[in-house]
């Protein structure tokens, strides 16, 4: 687990703490976060030992919920929070936010009546009547609007001001006002020129108050919308088990299934957790898993995987991954470590937001000054008016949300579609690609040889053929051995027992069968053997140049027949490979397999460039050259031999058959393991930049033509004046737009 403050890559320091902090072996509590907490934390139950979080500033990191002293928003816990009970957050915020409506709703309508009815003015701002708006407006302000100011004054004290910094400015600014006048109504009757007590704004502090809070309830709930692909992925794996003891069967909770059990698994029941059949076949439905609506066969030796949904067979299967460890389990920590993440766009906004606010707070203080000099009657009321909607109007809570919630949904989408992404810096990473560096072998093919052919030499039939030679290659480590083994059993030949074995490095193996001398290898174990391969050999090479591994077999002597080795293209590959091409992507082939064989497949996939017989080093060396020139380069790959040049390029793609270290060099890893994988990764990729982009305009124009109406711009040319009522309502609203645009993530087509 990434302990407090580990974010800090580049030498921050906590606002809270002004002091960089240092490598712990624990998870760590601020001391000074324990003060930072708003009222709504009261109704946060904190879960033992996890640890809570800012989406926006993730290096704030404690125990137990709490708000944000940089920013004051609500910290989230990194893990997935599975007990299905609401947001406390949410809850609360939304009890104020009734409660603040329903005192609001008779000022504002008091307000707008007095707008129509001149006469209900001067009762409105008689003592009774400013009496009785604070009244209405004090429990507003003073308990609905209370976290508000406990994170303004966070921002203060931290000195990191934010948009809880604007909120209590503006709301306190027209209630202390307002209060002043109602306490002492004939001193400032006697600094006015009207011969009575100034209007009281007590309708503005209670209806900014209430609008504030409905834009953190449309947030909340939005925020919490974004997680729901994540929580509905969990949800999929089954809650029982039916295990196999001592041939009976009982159903016992999934969570009490351990390493090694045996478990039946019914038609039409999800598979518990990830392991092996040992007995019985059915076809799975991996959808949930790979986005693969197709289902694959199992029988028995086939790994399955939990939560995948079985067909209308029954099996056995032996468990191997339980709890953490399953697949599912690790790809809803992956992803919802990624929607922590932080994409380098980010900084644009964290940058501009450091500036923004002081810069809000002094444009709010000479839009007062300005209507107070050289502003019509009354100058006062227009002064605090105008000053406290340019408070409200410009809150940068759209700018700091615009990527993390863009973010969240788009790596929620892309797990749905079996495509994990580690963090956002490989998801913008991944826009700008333009060469696609592919491994051979298990990326473009299969990565599984079978017996492509059999040749029976005269006098020799394919099935004796097939039979001696995999009798000779069961009692071999070779790589080539399991193929043949494979296809003798699909052909229905048994193999016999082989004696006198023996393996000859770099040619093959020899060994007596049914009492026959027998050899399988290449033209040179033929030839050590005095044996003479002639036109046997010629065919070989034939096969050679077809991108297949070609043995020859003899029998007491004698050229017997040809054994070819192939591993097959996969079927989405040529479809892929179109389809990046058309994105503009140059592809680019690597395989340690000879150039015969990278010739075969490059030609049948139309690839121009590939290199064949390259080790692991002479594979990141090929990456980093073309970064040099210039080229933004993507590996893909799913071998131990791939690691270095995943790691080198400037986005990894792990693919899902691949090995634990090729998986862990990769920022992008594809479940089901096909190039169409990469097709849907670089349209969400695409997808999700451009939808941040689209926020960051938003809430930079939002802004930008918020702030000059607001401070009354228009006024002098169309006698537009911009309430701090409508200010709030159009801050809560650019928010809310922010967060609706990320959302349409959700539901991204990525065929």
């Amino acid at each position: 687990m990434e302990k407090h403050g580990s974010h800090h890559a580049h030498g921050d320091t906590h606002a809270c703490c002004h002091a960089k902090p240092e490598p712990v072996s624990e998870p760590q509590t601020h001391a000074c976060c324990h003060h930072h907490k708003s009222p709504a934390d009261d109704a946060a139950i904190a879960l033992p030992g996890v640890i809570y979080t800012c989406p926006m500033h993730p290096q704030i990191r404690q125990e137990g919920p709490g708000s944000c002293p940089l920013c004051g928003m609500a910290l989230e816990p990194e893990t997935l929070d599975l007990s299905g009970k609401p947001d406390p957050e949410l809850i609360d915020m939304t009890r104020r936010f009734w409660f603040a409506l329903a005192l609001s709703v008779p000022l504002l309508a008091g307000a707008v009546a007095a707008h129509f009815f001149p006469a209900l003015q001067g009762r409105l701002n008689d003592e009774t009547g400013r009496w009785l708006q604070l009244a209405l407006a004090s429990p507003v302000v003073l308990w609905a609007a209370a976290p508000f100011f406990a994170r303004g004054w966070q921002s203060l004290v931290n000195r990191s001001l934010n948009m809880f910094t604007l909120i209590a400015l503006g709301v306190g600014a027209a209630y202390l006002y307002s209060l002043a006048v109602t306490l002492f109504p004939n001193w400032f009757a006697s600094l006015t020129e009207i011969g009575h007590a100034p209007d009281v704004y007590f309708d503005s502090a209670a209806m900014i108050a209430a609008l504030v809070l409905l834009g953190q309830v449309l947030e909340l709930r939005a925020r919490a919308q974004t997680g729901s692909a994540l929580r509905a992925l969990f949800d999929l794996a089954p809650k029982t088990a039916r295990i196999v003891r001592d041939d009976t069967e009982t159903d016992i909770p999934v969570s009490e299934v351990k390493h090694g059990d045996l478990l039946r698994v019914r038609p039409g029941e999800k598979i518990p957790v990830d392991g092996v059949v040992t007995e019985g076949t059915s076809t799975i439905n991996q959808s949930m898993i790979t986005g693969e609506a197709m289902p694959v066969e199992k029988r028995a030796g086939d790994k399955v995987t939990g939560a995948t949904l079985n067909g209308a067979g029954s099996f056995v299967m032996r468990a191997e991954r339980v709890g953490a460890e399953t697949m599912l389990a690790q790809i809803v920590a992956l992803v919802a470590k990624a929607q922590r993440s932080r994409a380098p766009v980010q900084r644009l906004a964290d940058t501009v937001s450091g500036y923004f606010v002081p810069a809000v707070v002094a444009a709010a203080l000479v839009t007062a000054a300005l209507w107070w000099f050289v502003g019509p009657e009354p100058k006062f009321a227009h002064a605090l008016l105008n000053g406290i909607a340019v408070l409200v109007i410009a809150c940068p809570c759209a700018l700091g949300l615009a990527t993390p919630v863009s973010v969240m949904a788009g790596t929620g989408r892309a797990a749905r579609a079996g495509i994990l992404i580690r963090d956002a810096a490989a998801l913008e990473a991944f826009e700008n690609i333009d060469t696609l560096v592919i491994d051979k072998t298990g990326t473009l093919t299969e990565g599984r040889p079978q017996l492509a052919k059999t040749i029976a030499l005269p006098g020799f039939d394919e099935k004796t053929i097939v039979h001696f030679a995999a009798s000779l290659e069961r009692g071999s480590e070779h790589p080539l051995a399991d193929s043949i083994l494979r296809g003798a059993a699909g052909r229905g030949v048994e193999p016999s027992p082989a004696t006198d074995f023996h393996a000859h490095t770099g040619m093959g193996v020899t060994g007596n069968i049914d009492g026959k001398k027998v050899a399988l290898g290449n033209a040179a174990l033929l030839q050590s053997l005095g044996i003479d391969a002639g036109e046997a050999d010629r065919q070989a090479e034939t096969l050679r140049g077809e991108g297949q591994t070609a043995m020859l077999l003899a029998i007491d002597g004698q050229a017997a027949g040809i054994l070819s080795v192939a591993d097959p293209i996969k079927d989405s590959t040529p479809e892929a490979l179109r389809l990046l091409r058309r994105q503009g992507l140059r592809i680019v082939m690597l395989t340690g397999d000879s150039r015969a064989t990278a010739q075969a497949v490059a030609d049948k996939l139309g690839i121009k460039e590939f290199e064949a017989d390259t080790l692991p080093a002479r594979k990141a060396e090929i990456v980093q050259n073309l970064q040099r020139q210039g080229r933004k380069v993507a590996m893909a790959g799913d071998g131990v031999n791939d690691a270095p040049a995943l790691a080198a390029a400037q986005v990894g793609i792990a693919m899902g058959n691949g090995t634990d270290i090729a998986m862990e060099s990769a920022g992008i890893k594809l479940i089901k393991g096909d190039l169409i994988g990469i097709v849907r990764a670089r349209r969400l990729s695409r997808a999700v930049m451009g939808n941040i982009r689209q926020n960051l305009f938003f809430a930079f124009i939002y802004n930008s033509l918020g702030v000059p109406v607001a401070a009354g711009f228009l006024y002098p040319f169309f006698g537009i004046l911009l309430s701090p009522i409508i200010a709030s309502a159009a801050m809560a609203f650019s928010s809310v737009s922010v967060i609706t645009n990320a959302l349409r993530l959700r539901r991204l087509r990525l065929e």
